[in-house]
């Protein structure tokens, strides 16, 4: 009986123990983990390492992640797309700062993209500086995060964990802690890795974009998978290196591909890069600043550099020519044809010789001024300036000269002027009148309809353009050459076969109403250009250059009618003091104008300003985007935008939820929409691409818009 009453007095006396550490323990968890908050796919928690914050100012915290089958969350440079966990402590009581740890990550192929990150479970150490010691804190954060599989996820989560003050001793949670703190890594010095060598080979002159950066790492046991992630400066990309191992295993040689160097001006071998080098389980971190390893590539090196676009220079050249002379049939040359047509009256019933001279100095103007288009992008480029097919009317300057040249051009049609204007002016505009014909003028011609033709884009003009400027001036100077062959096809034509020409009507009275129709049309083109302007400065400049114009052409009509010329000298010094007084008004008007996005009523809501780096992020949350690079001096742009873009299933569907339409406006010169061209090859507008699941890198359209091409873009980038 005593035995038995023992038993049930130590059974019972062993269960009121068992619960109290069961309590005891309980409170512990509580104490040092904040509780899990728990998304579909992940869940996050703050736990401890000590269960109270002791007499230190430190405390060492950790952000616990555990992820579903497949699900990842990024480490601090995500890669080529999607974002690293961000926190904010500014609700947490007692302290002062935090620093989280990264311990090292794997790679990652997420829709295409090339990314960095973590998989199952993970503990970011975070380093808690205390603006007290030995006082209770609490540590309140907002967690915003990105996880990823076939879509990505961004997630919002708040945690709260407090610390007693008291002793501090170790929580169950310091392990765990400490295993993922192991893994961060150092030196290199403790797990026997060391940096040999870092060297960038290239540029080489065929594509100078990108280059290789060779790492060259020793170890004292021997390498299995050896990897190395590279972060530098921004608008450079590194790729996934290339390794092998040599000396029995202990030396590993990644050779990894950079491109975006046209995006920096920051040399690579100026450039402070962190290399966080892995294999296995070994990790080590350093800097370095590489060395230059020359243009005289090793072969290895070499097969990685040759990656640009084989297309034959001949593939090209034909498709240059094609572009110039589809060039003939776009909306920015069309105001050219009255210059065209009433040249081409005006030798009706002439014999052929001096028809075809006329429009082979036509021609020669054109080409030569493709020529001289070609060497100044070339002396851009060098310099290492923006270039790209129509940025001339990015330049205000350049507007207002066009504008009073086409005014000039028109006042002639009208008759304002053909005997008072001075000398040289006359030599320039002979062929617009039908008592002269001299060859200068047809040449002026020609190059006249080149400056208009640069605001349009033709099919296959944008490949052989950004074909051209993606290589050397040898291949800038022929298919420019090319172009203006193209652009030039109906003058040498007419040149081949002057009787053409010959046979049309004799000139007479009937011209001098087509001259004046014909002169309208030169000022519908004039109106055009100052709404460019406006854009760039202002209206308000715009309307003093537009009072200039108009005073011009009214100065000529006056002379026309026997005004006399001491009125016209002071006519023409007012005019000039004007100027002069407007310049420093509208460079710094261009400089501080901002670019709209287009306010077309259809289209009203549905543009959001163009912001690249947000481009991965969206497409990996399932969105689809579109972009459409424009400006307000691209007739094509505005064509496209009218008669495709605005259309009204187009529209529905730029307007759905899963869409989203960025707008870039070029009208004034931006280095990131110049960048952003460049990294597809193309240097000129319209440009548009679709992004989505289906095509995380872009679907490029062609610069002519379609519905149903626009639609069929929008599907293929949609798909999963």
């Amino acid at each position: 009986m005593i035995r038995l009453s023992y038993i049930r007095f130590s059974a019972f006396w062993m269960l009121v123990a068992a619960s109290v550490f069961s309590i005891s323990l309980s409170s512990a968890s509580t104490e040092t983990t904040s509780p899990w908050a728990e998304a579909d796919k992940t869940a996050v928690r703050l736990i401890s390492a000590t269960n109270s914050v002791g007499e230190s100012k430190r405390v060492k915290l950790g952000l616990h992640f555990r992820m579903k089958d497949g699900w990842k969350v990024y480490w601090r440079s995500a890669g080529d797309a999607g974002y690293p966990p961000k926190l904010d402590w500014s609700a947490s009581e007692n302290i002062d700062s935090a620093a989280m740890s990264w311990p090292a990550p794997e790679r990652f192929q997420i829709l295409g993209f090339n990314t960095l990150g973590y998989r199952d479970e993970v503990v970011l150490p975070l380093d808690v500086k205390l603006k007290q010691a030995g006082v209770s804190t609490v540590a309140r954060i907002a967690v915003d995060y990105l996880t990823c599989k076939e879509i990505c996820i961004p997630i919002m989560e708040e945690l709260a964990l407090s610390l007693p003050a008291g002793q501090a001793s170790p929580s169950p949670e310091a392990h765990l802690i400490s295993r993922f703190a192991a893994r961060v890594p150092g030196s290199g010095d403790g797990v026997g890795l060391k940096l040999e060598n870092a060297k960038v080979f290239g540029p080489v002159p065929s594509n100078p974009d990108e280059a290789v950066l060779r790492v060259e790492v020793i170890s004292a046991d021997p390498l299995k998978k050896p990897d190395v992630f590279v972060e530098g400066p921004e608008g450079l990309v590194f790729s996934e290196p290339s390794a092998r191992i040599e000396l029995a295993g202990r030396k590993a040689v990644l050779d990894v591909p950079v491109s975006g160097l046209r995006f920096t001006k920051q040399k690579l071998t100026d450039s402070a890069l962190t290399l966080t080098f892995v294999d296995t389980s070994l990790a080590a971190e350093c800097s370095a600043t590489p060395s230059g390893g020359g243009t005289d590539l090793p072969s290895s090196i070499s097969r990685v550099l040759e990656k640009e676009d084989k297309t034959p220079l001949w593939t090209v050249i034909g498709l240059a020519l094609l572009g110039g002379l589809i060039l003939n049939l776009m909306p920015c040359v069309l105001p050219v044809l009255s210059i065209k047509l009433l040249g081409a009256f005006g030798h009706g019933g002439r014999d052929s010789g001096p028809v075809r001279l006329s429009f082979v100095a036509s021609a020669a103007g054109i080409l030569t001024s493709f020529l001289v288009l070609a060497s100044a992008l070339i002396g851009l480029k060098t310099a290492g300036a923006t270039v790209g097919w129509g940025i001339q009317f990015q330049s205000p300057w350049f507007l207002i000269a066009m504008t009073i040249l086409v005014t000039l051009f028109a006042c002639n049609l009208w008759g304002f002027f053909e005997v008072h204007l001075p000398g040289w002016v006359m030599d320039r505009t002979e062929n617009l009148s039908p008592k002269r014909s001299g060859l200068t003028g047809s040449f002026l011609t020609g190059a006249f309809a080149t400056l208009l033709a640069t605001p349009c884009s033709a099919p296959f003009l944008g490949t052989a353009v950004g074909f051209a400027l993606a290589r050397g001036p040898a291949e800038i100077l022929v298919i420019f050459f090319a172009l203006g062959i193209g652009l030039a096809a109906p003058y040498l034509a007419v040149a081949a076969f002057p009787r053409l020409v010959t046979k049309l009507p004799k000139p007479g009275r009937w011209m001098i109403f087509l001259r004046r129709v014909l002169g309208f049309a030169l000022a519908g083109t004039g109106v055009w250009l100052l709404s460019v302007l406006a854009a760039e400065v202002g209206w308000e400049t715009t309307a003093l250059v537009g009072g200039i114009t108009f005073a011009i052409g009214m100065v000529l009509y006056l002379l026309s009618r026997g005004a006399p010329k001491p009125r016209t000298a002071l006519a023409s010094v007012s005019f000039l003091a004007v100027l002069a007084v407007l310049a420093p008004q509208i460079s710094t008007q261009a400089a501080q104008q901002t670019p709209n996005v287009a306010s077309d009523e259809a289209l009203e809501g549905v543009w959001r300003p163009f912001d690249e780096k947000t481009i991965p992020t969206l497409v990996a949350q399932g969105k689809t985007v579109f972009v459409d690079v424009t400006a307000e001096w691209c007739i094509t742009c505005k064509a496209n935008k009218r008669l495709v873009l605005s259309e009204s299933s187009v529209v529905e569907r730029l307007k759905k939820e899963n869409v989203i339409a960025m707008q870039a406006d070029w009208t004034l010169p931006d280095e990131r929409i110049s960048n952003y061209l460049a990294r597809f090859g193309r240097y000129g507008i319209p440009f548009n691409v679709a992004y989505g699941p289906g095509a995380p890198r872009g679907v490029m359209l062609p610069e002519i818009l379609s519905k149903g091409r626009v639609l069929a873009a929008l599907d293929e980038a949609q798909k999963r």
